[in-house]
């Protein structure tokens, strides 16, 4: 089965990316044929520093890479590398209905948040709808937050399919089954754009700092403690075994444990959880050559596949014969 997602380069990637849609992009390469990108395109909806995306863009593969992703597998590239995406969403912008777009939620959330209302932001799905169309994708992995998006997508394929004929395959929605939300050092949603994130591989005196940081109530040491509504007990559940999860529930309802102790095991087991593969995010950070290869080679697969879709809507629509 045909797997694809992205991911924007907007800053380096978190732990909350990681479990929320990274360690299963991996899981899904393999027994599938995966297809994923570095979403450069979608971040410019966000106006980044351009030097800085560019280190984004090489930190997301980088990442990727040392996590497991293997390129002889899976397809990993820029989007901007594949310009047949832009040229199909402009196509699939011209049979798109505008209250499709206008009863989006996340454009309205986006705005909410801050980010600029423009038209790039508005038209956000359309261009999701191509990335997903024009590999003929079967399944997308997406958080609950996308399911809508990816709906969209399916109307406008079955739209265009109505019109042209059997050109897109339909595609289906792979709800990832996420920690629930993988909170930030402030108690909301771990994300760049709140600035409350914990770094996959920051070194072990940055995430100290961060952790230390968690907000937790005011709830005496020595009194019983409600683990299902603590921060650090929700990230302690990332990464600590069943067993030690157990043990720290109990000390939690008994009292007498400060969230201080909590915190500092939650560092301790952060830094066991990705030491496997910090050595080889060093190597690829000394071996940019290799990482530039692997998205290159990777933009050429992804090409081929890509411009022989768009051959196909372009005679649909009437731009070839």
């Amino acid at each position: 089965m045909r797997i694809l997602s992205g991911i924007q380069p907007t800053a380096k990637p978190h732990i909350g990316n990681y479990f929320g849609a990274m360690r299963q992009h991996l899981s899904l390469q393999q027994e599938n044929e995966a297809f994923y990108f570095i979403a450069d395109f979608h971040a410019l909806t966000s106006s980044p520093d351009p030097a800085q995306m560019q280190q984004y863009i090489l930190d997301v593969a980088m990442d990727y890479l040392a996590l497991g992703l293997d390129p002889e597998k899976t397809v990993l590239w820029r989007q901007s590398d594949v310009p047949e995406v832009i040229e199909l969403a402009w196509i699939l912008s011209c049979i798109t209905p505008m209250g499709l777009l206008q009863r989006c939620t996340s454009y309205k959330d986006k705005v909410a948040q801050g980010l600029s209302p423009n038209h790039g932001l508005f038209a956000y799905p359309v261009l999701q709808a191509a990335d997903i169309l024009i590999f003929d994708s079967q399944l997308v992995p997406v958080g609950a937050d996308q399911k809508q998006h990816i709906e969209v997508t399916r109307d406008i394929a079955i739209r265009f399919n109505n019109k042209f004929g059997e050109i897109f395959v339909i595609p289906k929605e792979h709800i990832m089954k996420s920690v629930a939300v993988v909170p930030g050092v402030d108690g909301r949603k771990m994300s760049k754009s709140y600035d409350n994130t914990i770094g996959i591989f920051e070194p072990e005196n940055k995430v100290k700092k961060k952790v230390m940081r968690i907000v937790t109530d005011s709830t005496p040491v020595e009194e019983p403690k409600d683990a299902d509504k603590c921060n650090v007990f929700a990230l302690l559940k990332l990464v600590a075994s069943d067993e030690e999860l157990h043990q720290w529930r109990q000390k939690y309802e008994a009292g007498g444990t400060g969230y201080g102790t909590v915190k500092k095991r939650l560092v301790e087991l952060l830094h066991e959880f990705f030491e496997p593969y910090r050595q080889k995010r060093a190597d690829l950070e000394n071996n940019l050559d290799y990482v530039n290869k692997v998205l290159t080679d990777g933009a050429q697969r992804a090409r081929k596949v890509a411009r022989n879709k768009l051959s196909e809507v372009r005679r649909a629509v009437g731009l070839e014969t």
